[in-house]
């Protein structure tokens, strides 16, 4: 079993939110075992139906357990019982570790997240830290880091798992949780919003591909970001309100599950080709967030784009430290060419770091630029070291 980087709390109730597979419930199971907690798994049905038709049997089943702790897996099943949570919580006779898939359906229908009396923890695909010395790059750029994929053995069989995947997201994640009502437009915006990772969202185009209008196209991107299966990158801009004016850019969460919902799971990715410089990229947004949410320091993601010519990648801030400007290169071999986006628009940030993320394993100094080897780079993120 993968040690995970999230630190959950064990002296304080909490949700961890996480897609569908992506070992919410293994993680609790380790650190909560059912010999210390007791396990209320509402994918269960006959416990679901049971809790939904009476949700004061909860407080029932609690009083006849000594133990302290609670953990309630996929609780957005049943957002009733959130009031009989916060009310154990309250009165100090509980701790809760509550599971779901995200905290949209929660916001909508339950005590909005517990009035703040629990704390919040996400829970991605695993990171290249967490896999350690196995992790293969290619085989994450192909197939993603999901922890299932660790126990296939067999390309074809990784390929079957993720199409069923997207599958069953679309069945158990958004018609079962009634997030959509009109499902055929839903699926083919996944595939259009997957063909289109890594790129600035054009709401026009995508809703014309869709065959529905952009405001519904915004809510489908709002629901990709809520439930964890994509970052939503937004323009950089100083002003907070100027940045909102610009189209985000989306990163969905796993490189495995974006190929199978855009079709391509069943072919490899060749290197040095176009496809294999999204995933690239892709998978360095998506480490740097996962990493820097576990550290559970504040931080900003987000992107520069002068126009079509200049753009630099990502822009990191965190309170206090340096701003990171950083360009994404899935080039093994980089030179001045690679950076020159950096050197130009760098020079209008007073204090920052011009990072050049890349797969050469030569660390350079390029200019103002410092080039990095992917790993050493977000490792030089995570510790916001001065280079």
């Amino acid at each position: 079993m993968f040690h995970r980087e999230v630190k959950l709390s064990k002296s304080h109730s909490f949700f961890l939110f996480g897609a569908r597979g992506t070992g919410k419930t293994s993680l609790l199971k380790k650190t909560f075992p059912p010999s210390q907690a007791l396990w209320l798994d509402l994918l269960d049905p006959a416990l679901a139906d049971k809790l939904i038709a009476r949700p004061g049997e909860l407080e029932r089943m609690l009083d006849a357990d000594s133990r302290k702790w609670v953990v309630i897996d996929e609780v957005q099943k049943v957002p009733k019982i959130l009031d009989i949570v916060h009310q154990q919580i309250f009165d100090k006779k509980h701790f809760f570790a509550l599971t779901g898939s995200s905290a949209r359906k929660l916001k909508r229908g339950a005590a909005n997240l517990l009035a703040g009396r629990a704390f919040v923890f996400s829970l991605f695909p695993l990171t290249h830290i967490e896999i350690g010395e196995t992790f293969n790059l290619n085989s994450a750029l192909q197939f993603g880091t999901l922890p299932e994929i660790f126990n296939l053995s067999q390309d074809i069989d990784k390929s079957r798992f993720l199409k069923s995947y997207a599958l069953t997201y679309i069945k158990e994640e958004i018609v079962a949780e009634q997030v959509v009502r009109n499902l055929p437009p839903f699926r083919r915006f996944l595939e259009v919003a997957a063909q289109g990772d890594t790129d600035v969202i054009n709401y026009s185009n995508v809703a014309k591909d869709v065959m529905s209008d952009p405001k519904t196209i915004a809510s489908y991107y709002e629901i990709l970001e809520d439930t964890l299966t994509a970052v939503i990158l937004p323009s950089f801009h100083h002003s907070i309100r100027k940045r909102q004016k610009h189209a985000p850019k989306c990163y969905f969460f796993d490189s495995g599950v974006v190929r199978a919902l855009a079709g391509l799971i069943d072919n490899d990715i060749a290197p040095s080709s176009f496809e294999y410089g999204q995933r690239f990229e892709s998978f360095i947004v998506n480490e740097i967030h996962r990493l820097l949410t576990y550290t559970e320091k504040q931080f900003q993601l987000s992107y520069i784009r002068i126009d079509n010519d200049r753009e630099i990648d990502l822009v990191i801030e965190r309170t206090g430290e340096p701003t990171f400007l950083c360009e994404i290169k899935s080039t093994s071999t980089v030179d001045e060419r690679h950076c020159k986006h950096l050197e130009s628009l760098g020079k209008d940030f007073r204090k920052s770091i011009q990072l050049l993320i890349s797969l050469d394993p030569v660390p350079k100094k390029i200019g103002s630029t410092t080039a990095l080897p992917w790993p050493a780079a977000i490792q030089a993120i995570l510790s916001s070291s001065g280079l």
